[in-house]
């Protein structure tokens, strides 16, 4: 749910496909905003709208459909949407990546609020996966207590912004400069 993260899509998965084989990929999910059922203020609401703002300025292919705003009672919680990419994993660790796109689509084009059980549950189905099992997967303690291990394992790695990307070669950690327009820039330092 972080609209950088959704900004990066594009060249991430150029980069994704540029690398070499003998790069492993662990995507970690850094939680941004606990659970919370409360309405999000006017204040964090207009503060989110100016970043996406800011984000189609700076990064000009990015969309964003600015109904969510009218369309939802936004909660800052972005935990959910969490344990949905790792409830995902858990049944079919294919499908990882297939539902962090649904799941930025939902919020991002279609203007659905994925802090919403529902709607992480449609996002499920979308991507092909059991609605049961994944409904039964997604708040239970398990992924509760993996995303617990993927937050604590990001900071470990030094991992603290949204979207951030790691480098570990013989167990040292080496952040990689982040560039949203171009993935040769993000290939040079790999290499």
């Amino acid at each position: 749910m972080c609209s950088w993260c959704w900004a990066f899509r594009p060249v991430f998965t150029e980069l994704l496909n540029k690398l070499p084989d003998d790069i492993d990929i662990q995507y970690l999910v850094g939680g941004l905003a606990p659970d919370s059922s409360e309405p999000m203020d006017t204040a964090t609401q207009a503060m989110i709208q100016k970043h996406w703002r800011t984000i189609q300025v700076k990064v000009p292919s990015t969309q964003f459909n600015f109904d969510f705003w009218a369309n939802n009672i936004p909660r800052r919680s972005t935990y959910p949407a969490c344990r949905a990419v790792l409830a995902a994993k858990a049944i079919n660790p294919d499908k990882e990546d297939a539902m962090i796109l649904a799941i930025q689509q939902a919020y991002y084009l279609n203007a659905f609020n994925p802090s919403d059980d529902d709607v992480l549950i449609e996002c499920a189905a979308s991507i092909g996966l059991d609605t049961f099992l994944f409904a039964q997967t997604l708040n239970n303690p398990a992924t509760q207590q993996a995303l617990q291990d993927n937050i604590q394992q990001a900071k470990n790695m030094g991992a603290y912004h949204f979207p951030s990307l790691v480098l570990e070669e013989n167990g040292q950690f080496k952040p990689v400069t982040i560039d949203y327009n171009d993935a040769e820039n993000i290939l040079s330092q790999l290499q």
